[in-house]
């Protein structure tokens, strides 16, 4: 979803500024907050936080910003130029997809709702039982719902994280170049199939990667 689908970050980064000021800690800048994300909300609010968890607030700032980025959500957040056009040609040329996000699951839910319920059919978020990615739990589970087989399916992402998921998954991945990560930084962390547009995805997808 973040990064991918949709452009999150200012959200992201209101709701975890809103949490650090209301506990009188330092608000990150919005690069900070575009280095932290990608793997899960905790982790983000741990980065963001002065000695982590280890700070005697890390709870309550977590559960600040937790409730609030659940009611602001949608403040700022929309899916990405070409996001929409390239989901819909794919679903038209019978192509099952899924979103498989460490956000929390109501997060994914409301966004999936509102944007993609007319392409996506499975929306798998951070819930109790499951492993986060880069574990492949997530992505097992999305596959099974969808009755996909490995050989058969490709993983879409942005970060390290995406491609540490993908690998763990026995999947190869198609790195976006519209979110989170450059491409310098995706090419340190073993990327090698870049899509610059949503519709390059299509490209990529119908030659073979």
């Amino acid at each position: 979803m973040d990064g991918t689908l949709m452009d999150t970050l200012q959200d992201l980064a209101m709701a975890v500024n809103h949490a650090l000021r209301k506990y009188n800690m330092p608000e990150r800048t919005m690069e900070q907050i575009r280095r932290s994300v990608g793997n899960g909300v905790r982790r983000l609010v741990r980065l963001s936080v002065p000695d982590g968890e280890q700070n005697p607030q890390f709870q309550a700032v977590f559960d600040e910003f937790r409730n609030w980025y659940l009611l602001h959500c949608e403040d700022h957040t929309f899916p990405y130029e070409g996001i929409q056009d390239m989901l819909h040609e794919l679903k038209s040329a019978g192509y099952r997809m899924a979103i498989v996000s460490n956000k929390l699951q109501e997060g994914i839910d409301e966004l999936h709702r509102r944007w993609f319920s007319d392409t996506i059919d499975v929306a798998i978020g951070e819930r109790p039982g499951i492993a986060r990615k880069p574990a492949p739990d997530m992505v097992r589970l999305a596959m099974s719902e969808l009755g996909a087989a490995v050989g058969d399916s490709v993983y879409i992402g942005d970060s390290d994280v995406d491609l540490a998921t993908a690998r763990n998954s026995g999947l190869q991945c198609i790195s976006v170049l519209w979110g989170f990560r450059t491409r310098e930084e995706l090419l340190q962390m073993g990327a090698i199939c870049f899509a610059e547009s949503p519709q390059d995805i299509k490209s990529i997808i119908n030659k073979g990667i």
